[in-house]
């Protein structure tokens, strides 16, 4: 079976704050570490009630600190909140504490609303659409011999994997024309995932660092004793999604049993379309579902998430996903 990693946003659930989930992140860690998945992922978000991973490179640090082989990576850094100097000198850190095990996947997007994006920016000039630009620098600083007058130290030199992350044909373009490996967010957004994979794959061009194309994609996975409790598991992250979608964003609830059968139409669409590259159910309904999703997509590498409400049924579906990608 292809490699297989983590993505966490940290969640903090209702009744509980941001130290018990940190608590719990590096727990998940050494927990995926012993389990032999490969990377473990943080994500920016701002502003977001039920999201605990704002300050990614200090959160990077504590989980690198913690384990000692994972992969430890950003998935990823909202690189038009930031100065690409900035970056450079926190990951250049990063490597230097933890060499050869840190990952810097970049977005474009703000992970945030509108308001919580314009406190970000670094400058009023600040621009999505400078992303490969961005991209350019930031790699700059970080190469052997940079260009620019201005130096990241600690950053120059240091070979820090850089992903590029997307959720439409936009990322998949630029890391086809700089050859870098590209994540797709397919666990949230899925809608142009099959495009997206093509066309980085027939546009890709070799690079210093990767010498053919690489695809990690986003897979929700929800595992448990049965399929029934399962279905109940999953339905903490069916209501956060409603939640955000709707404008209320919230701390991660509890689970609802029949969650999605008792909301509207519009929310039932909503959750068949948002959440479809995702696997429900014990072990065997698991291993189908992992099986059948690589097939279809030919994935170099999975990324799997499983946002649920209690921590200790959380690692349980990594292990049992852990389990049935060996098998």
């Amino acid at each position: 079976m292809i490699p297989f990693s983590v993505l966490d946003l940290s969640p903090i659930t209702e009744g509980s704050d941001a130290a018990q989930s940190f608590r719990n992140t590096l727990d998940l860690a050494q927990h995926a570490e012993r389990l032999g998945f490969k990377r473990y992922w943080l994500a920016e978000h701002h502003g977001m009630p039920g999201i605990a991973s704002a300050a990614t490179a200090v959160l990077i640090g504590h989980v690198a600190g913690g384990t000692s082989t994972i992969r430890v990576g950003a998935g990823g850094i909202m690189l038009p909140n930031h100065s690409p100097l900035v970056i450079a000198e926190q990951f250049g850190t990063l490597e230097s504490l933890y060499p050869g095990r840190i990952d810097l996947g970049l977005g474009r997007a703000p992970g945030s609303d509108q308001l919580t994006a314009r406190a970000l920016r670094r400058n009023l000039a600040s621009d999505a659409d400078e992303f490969p630009q961005d991209v350019a620098e930031l790699m700059d600083f970080m190469s052997d011999q940079p260009k620019q007058k201005v130096r990241a130290v600690p950053g120059r030199g240091l070979k820090v994997p850089i992903w590029i992350l997307g959720s439409s044909l936009f990322g998949a373009q630029l890391a086809a024309m700089m050859g870098l490996p590209y994540a797709f967010a397919s666990h949230f957004a899925p809608a142009q995932m099959m495009d997206a994979i093509e066309l980085y794959r027939a546009r890709f061009q070799p690079s210093a660092q990767l010498a053919k194309p690489h695809v990690m994609l986003g897979f929700n996975v929800f595992a448990a004793d049965t399929d029934e409790e399962a279905q109940i598991l999953a339905t903490s992250m069916q209501q956060a999604f409603v939640n955000l979608r709707s404008g209320r964003p919230a701390r991660l609830p509890p689970p609802k049993p029949g969650y999605a059968q008792q909301v509207g139409p519009a929310e039932q669409a909503l959750l068949r379309s948002v959440l479809s590259c995702t696997t429900i159910g014990s072990a065997a309904t698991i291993r189908k579902g992992l099986q059948d999703f690589v097939a279809r997509t030919g994935a170099d590498e999975l990324m799997i998430t499983s946002q649920m409400f209690d921590h200790t049924a959380r690692k349980c579906s990594y292990a049992l996903t852990a389990q049935a990608m060996r098998d």
